[in-house]
C-alpha cells in the first residue's frame, strides 16, 4: 500500500513531464481566449513554465545520477544491491537510513 506522502513524489514526478508544460500552455491559451490575460497574467504563466523547465531538467540531472551510481553499485561487488533501489522509497525513509549508516559508522 502506497504511503500518504508517496503522491508528492509522484506529483514532482508529473511536474516533470513535457506534458505538464503542455498543460500550462493549454490553460494560458484558455486564459488568453475566454478571460484577460493582462501582463500579470503573462507574468504568472511565464513563472511556472521556467518552474517546469527547471523541474525537468533537476529530474534529468538527478535520473542521470542515478544511473550512473546504479552502474557503479554493480561494478562494485562488495556492494550491497538494495541500494540500486534506493530512490524508490520516500525522502524521510532514505533520510533514517543514512542517519543509521552514520551512526554504525562511528
Amino acid at each position: 500500500m502506497a504511503r500518504p506522502w508517496h503522491i508528492l513524489t509522484q506529483l514532482g514526478v508529473a511536474t516533470a513531464s513535457p506534458y505538464a508544460f503542455a498543460v500550462v500552455m493549454l490553460y494560458g491559451l484558455v486564459w488568453a481566449i475566454f478571460g484577460e490575460l493582462e501582463w500579470h497574467g503573462v507574468a504568472t504563466l511565464a513563472t511556472w513554465a521556467m518552474t517546469l523547465i527547471i523541474q525537468r531538467a533537476e529530474h534529468r540531472d538527478t535520473q542521470a545520477i542515478h544511473a550512473k551510481l546504479d552502474e557503479l553499485l554493480r561494478a562494485e561487488h562488495e556492494a550491497r544491491n538494495e541500494l540500486t533501489r534506493l530512490d524508490e522509497r520516500e525522502p524521510e525513509e532514505i533520510e533514517k537510513l543514512r542517519a543509521r549508516e552514520r551512526r554504525r559508522d562511528r
